[in-house]
C-alpha cells in the first residue's frame, strides 16, 4: 500500500519523507489555507521534495475553468496530479486532462457508482472519503470494498486512494480490503507505530536494564 500525506505542511512532509514513508502528497483548499502560503509556491516546494504524485486541487466548478486551472497547476511540476471534484463537469475535465497525459485525482467520492464513472473517465486516482461517511453512521469501508470489487471485475487501472482517514483502524481496514493508496494526516501515519504493549514492554526492559548497572557505550 502507498502512503500519501494529506497536508501542505512542508516540515511534516519532510520528516516522513526522510523516513521513506511518503509515496505522494494530497492537498486541498482547506490545507492550503492552513499553510498560510501561496498555492503555487508551496506546491512547487512539495513537488521538489517528493518523487511521487502531489495532488493540487482546482477550485473552478465549471468545465472551462477546471481545464484552465488544471493546465496551470500541471505546469508547476511533472509529478502534479490535478485534483477534480466528482461532478459531471469534473468527469468531463478528467477525460480531457488525462487525454493530455496528466494525472488526475477525482475527489469527494461517496458511492460506487461515482467511482465507476471516474474510472471510465480515465481517472488516475479515485478518492472515496471514509471519515465523512462514518460521520453519517455509514461504513466507509463498505464503499472501499464495493469499488475494489467493481474495479477488479473489469480491470480498471484507476487506483483507489482511501481519503478522509481519521484513525489507524481506517488504515488497517483499507489495507486489508486492498486499497491502493491511503492519504492521511501526518499524525495518523506516525501513530501507526504506537501500541500500549510496545510501551509496556519497553518500560519493563528499561527497568531491568537499570538493575544490571551496566552500560553499552
Amino acid at each position: 500500500m502507498k502512503f500519501f500525506v494529506d497536508t501542505a505542511d512542508v516540515d511534516a512532509i519532510r520528516e516522513l519523507n526522510d523516513l521513506g514513508m511518503v509515496d505522494g502528497v494530497t492537498t486541498n483548499p482547506s490545507l492550503i489555507l492552513k499553510s498560510g502560503r501561496d498555492i503555487k509556491e508551496v506546491t512547487k516546494e512539495i513537488c521538489d521534495m517528493v518523487e511521487g504524485p502531489v495532488s493540487a486541487e482546482c477550485v473552478a466548478l465549471d468545465y472551462d475553468g477546471m481545464i484552465s486551472e488544471g493546465r496551470t497547476l500541471a505546469k508547476i511540476a511533472d509529478n502534479i496530479a490535478i485534483k477534480l471534484p466528482l461532478t459531471w463537469a469534473g468527469l468531463k475535465a478528467c477525460k480531457t486532462l488525462t487525454g493530455e497525459g496528466h494525472m488526475v485525482n477525482v475527489t469527494l467520492c461517496f458511492s460506487a457508482n461515482q467511482a465507476l464513472l471516474a474510472a471510465k473517465a480515465g481517472a488516475t486516482f479515485i478518492s472515496p472519503f471514509l471519515g465523512r461517511l462514518d460521520d453519517l453512521s455509514l461504513d466507509g469501508m463498505d464503499l472501499i470494498q464495493d469499488i475494489r470489487t467493481i474495479y477488479d471485475n473489469y480491470g480498471f487501472e484507476t487506483q483507489i486512494l482511501a481519503a478522509s482517514i481519521r484513525n489507524v483502524n481506517h488504515v488497517k481496514d483499507a489495507a486489508l480490503i486492498g486499497a491502493d493508496v491511503i492519504t492521511a494526516p501526518p499524525a495518523v501515519i506516525k501513530s501507526l507505530a504506537n501500541h500500549v504493549l510496545t510501551d509496556k514492554g519497553l518500560d519493563a526492559f528499561m527497568a531491568d536494564w537499570k538493575k544490571t548497572g551496566q552500560t553499552i557505550a
